[in-house]
């Protein structure tokens, strides 16, 4: 992420990590940060790796055996990043249902960046495209933003741009950008963020 960003934080940790997170998406559009999104995940692996998975793999079962495999692999993986989480069992468009979901029960990354545009563009949007187009896996991610959760539905495609709720939520009362807005015009109304 620093890499991409061209900047590091001088905070450690967390607050380092949800600082270039911010800076990330600062100077980009929406688009721009979820595609800088998508080439920091792409990076993690190894090129060769996520042509395999997605060649021999993900075609399994009709998709089945890799969307339960990637699900535990991220309960395993990512709690540093996104705290408690455990697999759960998802609802399929075709009426079956598969142990293919991850339920987080308060997104840290969420919660430490108190900004619906960083959850979006740097988690939601980028992390459904890795999945799909790099390792052949649908993805609906479904944060809530009233009590930081976030359902991972592996096996899912996700909706439209047009038909995504999560993408016309408004700013949280406690994000950083949106009290910097507010500020500057106390009398405006924002209906939706305007990084989402």
């Amino acid at each position: 992420m620093v890499k991409e960003v061209g900047w590091d934080s001088e905070k450690a940790g967390y607050d380092g990590l949800i600082e270039v997170a911010s800076r990330l998406m600062s100077r980009r559009t929406p688009s721009d940060t979820t595609d800088a999104a998508v080439r920091i995940l792409r990076s993690l692996f190894p090129p060769f790796l996520l042509h395999l998975y997605k060649s021999l793999v993900s075609p399994i079962g009709g998709g089945k055996l890799a969307a339960m495999m990637v699900a535990r692999v991220t309960v395993i993986t990512c709690q540093w990043l996104m705290g408690i989480c455990k697999v759960n069992s998802v609802d399929l468009p075709d009426g079956s249902s598969w142990e293919s979901g991850v339920f987080v029960e308060r997104c840290k990354y969420l919660e430490e960046s108190k900004c619906v545009g960083i959850c979006v563009n740097t988690c939601k949007l980028p992390t459904q495209t890795f999945f799909k187009d790099y390792m052949g896996i649908p993805l609906l991610m479904e944060p809530n933003f009233n009590d930081y959760s976030c359902q991972f539905k592996f096996g899912v495609l996700p909706p439209l741009p047009e038909d995504d709720g999560t993408l016309k939520e408004p700013c949280l009362e406690v994000c950083p950008i949106a009290s910097k807005r507010r500020g500057a015009a106390s009398d405006m109304v924002i209906m939706r963020c305007p990084k989402a």
